[in-house]
């Protein structure tokens, strides 16, 4: 499958086989996932009277934790073209109490589609901007040169072609020039140290606290000492903000977020009402209600223009181990009509999760030993025996999923990463009786979670 395909462009198919290549199991929910996802393509070829008619159909995956729900929303996330977030619910509160509202979600979402569409423009005009970058930055490296003499000086044609050819070499990334600096670099979509946004004006506090910043401080860019590397990074986004219109990214931005949008909702469950009126659960119950509006579809103020929410996609995720999905209020249930289960991972399914995803944990584990000259290898059946481990800790202790593996072999490794400059050059085998000898103990004892977390 082509790497570079975009996920528009993915049938459901193509959509589970990239999936595939880091989640192992859950069939069920990567099939949903990819048919929700390829419907919004095949929503916008629908003429418009059918289109308005056509929502998206929002899901609700249930299962333990480190089962993978929240690692299909993250390779959703890169696979996408779309504006994508991950939020928690549990940060939200309802109207009236200090945190979060939810509205902002919406915000965030915007802010992300902003971020997406002026890197896109950024990478269609790179090529334009290229050697006006390094025609600056050999100014910075050789200054005080008349312009008519850097033009026609044979001299200096000579040395700027030296410099040249060491600028794009790479030879002088770490050298110093002295440029001027915009006083603050502002990053469309991001406030100021992440700050909320009031919900009842759309405004962003952030901007409030940049714009009061701006006040008491000089207006005047001034110069800096920087490295070549920097430099070029900074005229980089000077050239591209130049070619880039503003107003055609917010329009585009706006399009995709309300066309194209998902927002992954985790922890849902933590925000289910058992059937009590104790205040945590009266609490609980209003940021569903303040989160109905949204996923049913409202207009959001941002300072972008206003957000229709209609046709974003949501997915909600959450373990359900005390409440259960028909906790939550009927409305909000209405507007999730499709939901899937996670199954609980067994020793076959932590096998392969060590040995085929892309980012197996093998792998990484002998990429990291490697950087210390130690070559790391292990036999299948030491893998199979750690698997077998993990999944009896599982069993024994608190179900965390795949985490379980990290631990496992965090202490499988810990004396070999600890002494590994002493085994430098040195191939080290993973063998059945190592990992027997390393955890032996612990395979004994019964206490599982006095050992492994």
């Amino acid at each position: 499958m082509d790497k570079e395909k975009r996920l528009d462009d993915m049938m459901p198919k193509e959509i589970v086989k990239a999936l595939d290549e880091y989640i192992i199991g859950q069939e069920d929910a990567k099939k949903l996932i990819a048919v929700a996802i390829r419907n919004r393509v095949r929503r916008k070829r629908l003429s418009d009277e059918m289109k308005s008619e056509v929502t998206p159909k929002n899901i609700i995956m249930i299962g333990p934790t480190g089962v993978g729900k929240t690692e299909i929303a993250r390779r959703i996330a890169k696979l996408a073209n779309a504006p994508f977030i991950k939020v928690e619910a549990t940060k939200y509160t309802e109207v009236g109490y200090v945190g979060r509202d939810v509205e902002s979600m919406v915000r965030d979402l915007m802010g992300s589609a902003i971020s997406l569409v002026r890197e896109e423009m950024f990478k269609q005009n790179e090529t334009l901007v290229e050697g006006k970058i390094e025609e600056r930055l050999l100014d910075l490296i050789i200054p005080a040169i008349d312009e008519e003499k850097k033009e026609s000086d044979v001299q200096v044609i000579d040395v700027r072609n030296s410099m040249r050819n060491l600028l794009r070499s790479g030879a002088l990334d770490d050298k110093e020039v002295e440029m001027v600096v915009p006083q603050s670099v502002k990053v469309s979509g991001v406030g100021v140290f992440g700050a909320p946004t009031d919900g009842a004006s759309g405004i962003e506090l952030g901007n409030i606290f940049e714009d009061i910043n701006n006040m008491f401080s000089s207006n005047k860019n001034r110069k800096r000492k920087v490295s070549v590397k920097r430099a070029r990074e900074i005229l980089r986004e000077e050239e591209l903000n130049k070619l880039v219109d503003n107003d055609k990214v917010i329009d585009e931005a706006r399009t995709r977020c309300e066309e194209m949008g998902i927002i992954f909702i985790d922890e849902i469950d933590k925000i289910a009402s058992k059937g009590s009126t104790n205040n945590a659960d009266v609490s609980r119950e209003g940021v569903q209600r303040d989160i109905l509006p949204i996923v049913e579809g409202t207009k959001v103020s941002t300072k972008w223009g206003v957000i229709d929410t209609t046709n974003i996609l949501f997915i909600a995720a959450g373990a359900f181990s005390i409440s259960k999905p028909s906790d939550l209020i009927p409305e909000l249930q209405g507007r999730f009509p499709l939901r899937v289960e996670l199954k609980d991972l067994t020793s076959d399914d932590f096998y392969r999760i060590l040995v085929e995803p892309n980012n197996a944990i093998v792998k990484q584990y002998k990429a990291l030993l490697e950087t210390e000259g130690v070559e790391l290898e292990f036999t299948d059946e030491a893998l199979h025996h750690i698997a077998d481990i993990a999944a009896k800790a599982n069993t024994s202790a608190d179900n965390i999923g795949a985490r379980r593996l990290h631990t496992v072999m965090e202490k499988l490794l810990e004396d070999l990463s600890f002494s590994a400059e002493e085994k430098k050059g040195e191939r080290v085998e993973i063998t059945a009786d190592y990992v027997d000898n390393e955890l032996g103990d612990i395979i004994e004892n019964q206490d599982l979670t006095r050992y492994i977390l």
